[in-house]
């Protein structure tokens, strides 16, 4: 069951991420940026060769492949931990499945697109903003929220996957 549901989560989350980034591709490559939803919401391209944010962008490229070789074992492991370990509640088991998956789907763009990850959307509220992102990063976000919201809820009430 652990598998099918993180299976489910990689496919749905990598699908949506690489399909929106192949489409952020296309449609701004040549516009560059349409701001959406009163420009709250812009859409601009960026090729991106560091991680969230960029952080680590400007580090040789040497380095930024030995990170990303370290990332991928570490979503290695963190798979072997989501099939393995069946005191995990669900909430948390979901949470994590979807940073996996964002990961997951941002390695597949580094590793495909020479080291460089797309990232396309960024929101604003009045002054303030974020960086540029992608649904990936959308997934990584929401999944370390999720699980830090749920490392103060009960767990009592919370049943593991599996369970009846």
């Amino acid at each position: 069951m652990r598998f099918v549901v993180v299976v489910f989560v990689l496919v749905c989350t990598a699908g949506c991420d690489q399909a929106t980034k192949q489409l952020a591709r296309r449609e701004l490559s040549n516009s560059g940026s349409r701001p959406l939803v009163g420009g709250v919401v812009e859409f601009t391209l960026a090729e991106n060769p560091g991680a969230f944010l960029s952080l680590g962008g400007s580090l040789p490229e040497h380095t930024r492949n030995w990170l990303s070789f370290g990332i991928g074992c570490g979503l290695i492991a963190l798979l072997f931990f989501l099939l393995s370990a069946s005191r995990l509640n669900t909430i948390s088991f979901l949470a994590l499945s979807f940073a996996w998956a964002g990961g997951i789907s941002n390695l597949i763009d580094r590793f495909g697109r020479h080291g460089l990850v797309t990232d396309f959307i960024v929101v604003r509220a009045g002054p303030l903003h974020t960086g540029v992102f992608n649904v990936a990063d959308l997934a990584i976000v929401m999944g370390i929220v999720v699980l830090f919201c749920a490392s103060f809820a009960g767990d009592k009430q919370i049943k593991t996957i599996g369970q009846a």
